[in-house]
């Protein structure tokens, strides 16, 4: 099914009272939830401090959380997605859209949203083409924004910088021939090209690429192709939920004994659950740092979730940030109003957050750039090192 980008372009103000709508369309369904539930949690846990009112109780915070995936596809889908955006765009009492998880999610909604003049915040969008030109393909990102003026903001780094950290970590450990994979979606694709075009210029050899089916029964026949080039190291660009454990497994059994490497897309307990005991050793790179590793009011935050929480996944913070910075645009212009609202997020600057202090730039980008490597060993993943 093609989703709709036709969406209810609701008026600037109204709806019903005083209740201002903040939404978040993450996959809730499939094995993105154990990732997702801990967004979800950090949102409600900033909403809740706010005692859910903004502007001194002139409005009142409700928050609805949306699901993008299905169970089904086991992992966000178009068509839903789509929903979840014209079902917002419609609502007049939301102002603020917190997504999406996946980049490719993003692509779907982004227009919708653009028409019906709504801001997104997304707390896991890594792509670089959804916001910056030139670094994506033909076309984007103006190809998002139908009104002309862009909408989207993310506050997480993009893969042009998060790929290149990745080769040029596997250079500092000796890596001279690496053989790179990609999961054929937007996100993976476009992290393993950056990855590739890094290792190149920087004088590491790729000896093989190919794009696997996440949905294959096993990848023993692409591990003996793997086994036959010899690499240093193997480099997946993709998500846990193409199948990531498989084909972790698969490579591993065949008898590959180098390294292994991917994105922030298997930066997560799902991916230590699926690979087992293959998953052992794996680096992994992640846009921003572990919640473990921030400082000051990261750090006050961390010991406050962990205490409610529990447990943090890699994208913990940038949920929670998300949620801030909404509040703060809204707390800004005290304006039930979507272009004003849209403007505040978009002005963004010299943010004190949990994640540091930090301004969106004209294309909505973060001007964080610290990306982390950590690395797999038992149960958990172990950080390294930050470096830029």
């Amino acid at each position: 099914m093609a989703p709709s980008t036709d969406a209810t372009a609701a008026p600037s103000a109204g709806g019903s009272g005083e209740v201002i709508k903040i939404v978040s369309s993450l996959p809730r369904t499939g094995s993105s939830k154990g990732q997702t539930d801990t967004i979800v949690n950090a949102i409600q846990q900033r909403l809740a401090e706010a005692n859910n009112q903004v502007c001194d109780g002139q409005f009142t915070l409700e928050y609805e959380d949306m699901d993008d995936a299905t169970a089904a596809a086991g992992k966000w889908d178009a068509a839903q997605e789509a929903s979840n955006a014209n079902s917002a765009a419609a609502d007049e009492d939301v102002m603020v859209y917190i997504g999406t998880f996946n980049s490719g999610a993003a692509q779907i909604s982004i227009p919708i949203l653009n028409q019906a003049g709504l801001v997104m915040i997304s707390p896991a969008n890594t792509y670089p083409g959804l916001t910056k030109p030139g670094k994506g393909d033909e076309g984007e990102p103006e190809k998002y924004f139908p009104t002309g003026k862009p909408n989207y903001t993310r506050v997480v780094p993009a893969d042009d910088l998060q790929g290149a950290a990745a080769a040029n970590f596997a250079q500092s450990i000796d890596i001279t021939k690496v053989y790179i994979l990609d999961d054929t979606e937007l996100y993976g694709k476009g992290i393993a090209d950056v990855f590739e075009a890094t290792a190149t210029e920087i004088g590491i050899e790729v000896v093989g690429r190919d794009s696997i089916d996440g949905k294959a029964a096993d990848y023993r026949a692409l591990a003996a192709k793997i086994l036959d080039a010899a690499p240093d190291m193997v480099y997946y660009g993709g998500i846990t939920q193409n199948n990531a454990g498989q084909l972790w497994k698969d490579i591993r059994g065949e008898g590959f004994e180098g390294a292994m490497m991917g994105p922030d897309g298997i930066a997560e307990t799902a991916f230590l659950e699926a690979a087992g005991d293959a998953a052992e050793g794996t680096y992994t790179t992640f846009g921003g740092l572990p919640g473990d590793q921030l400082e000051g009011a990261g750090a006050e935050w961390y010991a406050s979730y962990t205490a409610e929480f529990g447990t943090v996944e890699p994208y913990t913070s940038y949920g929670y940030e998300a949620a801030n910075v909404a509040i703060a645009a809204i707390e800004s212009v005290c304006q039930k109003d979507r272009a004003a609202i849209l403007d505040a997020v978009f002005a963004t600057k010299d943010f004190e957050g949990i994640l540091g202090t930090w301004s969106f730039d004209e294309n909505g980008d973060t001007s964080l750039t610290a990306m982390s490597v950590s690395q797999v060993k038992g149960d958990a993943f172990e950080f390294i090192e930050v470096t830029e």
